[in-house]
């Protein structure tokens, strides 16, 4: 009869715990991370490779003399006063949506480079802004603060 000693029995069973913890946080990662919508300004947009398939946020503020309406779409583009995108949306607009103001819009990149809008988040004042869009605005001197 095969004798096992009490400290490889102990080693094995550790193995095998590690083992399966660490089987268990990958397939948790990996089911989160189709969950994850991923944050981006315009400039983003134009520097990064972006996946087609994933749910993105863009924010920014609302192009001036950019809003066209057709029924019950509507088309506009973000800037973050380097890089423009335009973005097509149907449904209702949000009541505090305005030219000039911060939006953050999520939705799909369509090939052509547009981006198809599913929900629209406009704010009233960068006070409420995505932090990475409010440091952007601040360093190109296009922040506009209440004070």
């Amino acid at each position: 009869m095969f004798h096992v000693k009490q400290k490889h029995q102990r080693l094995a069973l550790i193995s095998c715990g590690l083992l399966s913890l660490g089987a268990a946080v990958f397939f948790i990662l990996t089911a989160f991370q189709d969950s994850l919508i991923f944050f981006y300004t315009p400039s983003d947009l134009f520097h990064k490779k972006i996946s087609r398939d994933h749910l993105i946020r863009i924010g920014g503020l609302v192009a001036k003399r950019s809003v066209i309406h057709e029924g019950k779409s509507v088309r506009f583009r973000i800037t973050d006063h380097k890089e423009t995108l335009k973005v097509s949306y149907d449904g209702l607009l949000p009541d505090l949506f305005q030219e000039g103001k911060g939006v953050v819009v999520e939705g799909y990149l369509l090939s052509s480079g547009e981006l198809k809008a599913k929900t629209i988040l406009a704010k009233h004042d960068e006070k409420y802004m995505p932090k990475e869009v409010a440091d952007h605005l601040k360093q190109t001197g296009h922040w506009q603060d209440d004070k």
